[in-house]
């Protein structure tokens, strides 16, 4: 690359994290003070796709949420109705870049839920049962949706309305959720069903397979047996990796 080019480059480079850095939603912020909260610590990354209703949002503290992401309250800007507390995200949440929630009455996200990129989350469909009117201008009932704390929302899911997720949830990437899922389970497919869940003093057992079991191995029993691994290589805990020879 020629030195001009690249000194554009870099110069085109730092405007835009200087951007993305300026343009970010956090509390004190002009647009973070149209939240109905918005806890200290929080983040919406710049550029967002679409908000609106978002005095009806509540967002808590060390939540972030991705770039054009999409958050609504409601049918539109305007719309008078709309819930107090339409969207409730709680705290030390994660939502990935270009997540869709709409929400017309009420969708509930617990504490340290984490999405995938393009998740999706609507508490409310488009009717279609009358056949003379177009279906995108045919609204549908509400259903509140739910979402357990620690709960694991892959890529590419979709959670309709309906939806009462669990705690410690995992939910495949390109699952469709609707119903109950119960706590500490696995769902995948279209629709989602559970294909393992954590039995006490078991594991977590496969739902069609019931050999199939993986131990329930905590963070601590994780972080004592990978530090152990990396004595046998001959590294303590927190050390670099050797250099590249």
């Amino acid at each position: 690359m020629k030195r001009r080019h690249r000194l554009i480059a870099d110069a085109l480079h730092r405007v835009h994290g200087w951007v993305e850095r300026a343009g970010a939603i956090a509390p004190g912020t002009a647009l973070g003070d149209e939240f109905g909260t918005l806890a200290p610590g929080s983040c919406i990354a710049f550029p967002p796709m679409s908000l609106f209703g978002t005095r009806s949002m509540h967002v808590g503290a060390g939540t972030m949420i991705g770039r054009q992401c999409s958050l609504g309250v409601g049918y539109g800007p305007d719309d008078a109705s709309a819930p107090e507390r339409g969207l409730v995200i709680g705290e030390r949440c994660v939502v990935g870049a270009r997540a869709t929630i709409t929400a017309h009455e009420s969708i509930v996200i617990g504490d340290d839920v984490w999405f995938g990129q393009d998740v999706y989350i609507s508490d409310a469909n488009h009717g279609y049962q009358d056949p003379h009117t177009p279906i995108g201008l045919q609204f549908g009932k509400h259903d509140p949706v739910e979402i357990g704390d620690g709960s694991w929302i892959g890529r590419g899911a979709v959670i309709l309305p309906g939806s009462r997720i669990g705690r410690n949830v995992v939910v495949g990437a390109g699952s469709v959720v609707r119903g109950v899922v119960p706590d500490h389970s696995v769902v995948v497919g279209v629709p989602a069903r559970v294909v393992r869940r954590l039995e006490p003093g078991i594991g977590w057992v496969s739902t069609t397979r019931p050999g199939d079991v993986l131990p329930a191995v905590s963070t601590d029993e994780v972080a004592r047996a990978l530090g152990l691994f990396l004595v046998a290589e001959g590294r303590q805990l927190g050390e670099p990796e050797p250099a590249a020879s």
